[in-house]
């Protein structure tokens, strides 16, 4: 099933079955250097999704998926391997959602690899239909703020986000794209960077304090974003920083975007006060020689209100508020055909 365009020029899938391992292309690496890393068994699973080696919500989804798979072929408990792999990294639902498959398949007697498999294609479906529902909903928004990385790095097809862009761009549309730094670790700079230029996309980035002032400057027709949990109420969990966009957009009068799979939404989860964020290491804030020793709040993640989300683009189509009705409607109709 085609996931749209080919990937950028010598570029592997993010992530792939080799019969023994999961290959996984080691994001920490990038952009100086093009790793790929055997993930043979799931300790080096939950390492790789915990180090960021592999990074984006929905490629540690399926990653996390083989990694069950891996445990279990080691004789390791069912729930064990899932609990263990599930609760590597615990803002985003979709790695959760993606083992829970696994387990379901298992306690039904089917093939958990093949149910893993799936995922990827299932995955790449989703991704293009994401990417065209936005090239639709943005045709006439030609410079879009993106923040992160949401593209083929972060899925198994076209990504999310960055699947608009890329769907843009195939379709001949002009689109431009700035690319927040995103600190602390730089996804935006080293990876959607990366990913853009080789794609022949047009992509400048920008450091993350500039935003808001590139957005209230007349800089940006659009703002575009991937999700890593989004509550019943259309509060989402994304990467730092992208709350100040929304609140920015929010004050220019630019609209900004939220773009996932529906697994990424959390009907169990009323709102934003009750999505775990993630805090991560001091080191990767105070990361330079002679800087000074104090303690760092480092979330990896902050949540955005539903009430400044202009719309949420997903494999359905792009919803609107109200949330508590579209999102629900759509993950019920999605869960019905199995395609959740």
């Amino acid at each position: 099933m085609s996931g749209g365009p080919a990937g950028p020029v010598g570029v592997p899938p993010s992530v792939a079955w080799t019969g023994t391992a999961v290959r996984v292309v080691d994001q920490r690496a990038l952009p100086g250097e093009l790793v790929l890393r055997d993930l043979p068994d799931v300790d080096a699973v939950v390492d790789a999704i915990a180090t960021l080696a592999v990074r984006g919500a929905n490629v540690i989804g399926t990653t996390g998926a083989f990694g069950v798979v891996l445990g279990l072929r080691a004789g390791l408990p069912l729930d064990e391997v899932a609990e263990r792999v599930a609760g590597t990294r615990p803002t985003a639902v979709n790695l959760r959602v993606a083992v829970q498959a696994v387990v379901d398949a298992v306690r039904s007697g089917r093939d958990p690899l093949e149910v893993a498999l799936a995922l990827v294609d299932a995955d790449r479906d989703q991704c293009r239909r994401i990417g065209e529902a936005g090239r639709d909903e943005l045709v006439d928004r030609h410079r879009l703020l993106t923040h992160c990385n949401t593209g083929r790095l972060a899925t198994t097809g076209w990504g999310t986000a960055l699947g608009i862009v890329h769907a843009k761009a195939e379709a001949g549309h002009p689109v431009r794209v700035l690319a927040t730094e995103t600190r602390p670790l730089r996804q935006g700079a080293r990876l959607t960077a990366w990913e853009l230029e080789r794609s022949g996309v047009d992509v400048e980035v920008i450091v993350d304090a500039a935003a808001a002032g590139a957005i209230l400057g007349g800089r940006v027709d659009a703002v575009v974003v991937g999700a890593d949990r989004i509550a019943a109420n259309g509060d989402t969990a994304n990467k730092v920083g992208t709350l100040g966009l929304a609140l920015a957009a929010d004050r220019a009068g630019v609209p900004f975007y939220v773009a996932a799979t529906l697994n990424a939404v959390d009907l169990a989860v009323p709102d934003a006060s009750h999505v775990p964020v993630e805090l991560r290491r001091a080191a990767e804030v105070l990361d330079r020689p002679g800087d000074v020793d104090v303690p760092v709040w480092n979330p990896a993640f902050d949540l955005t209100p539903g009430g400044l989300v202009t719309g949420i683009v997903t494999e359905v189509g792009v919803l609107r508020p109200p949330y508590t009705s579209t999102l629900a409607d759509a993950v019920r109709a999605s869960d019905r055909q199995g395609e959740r």
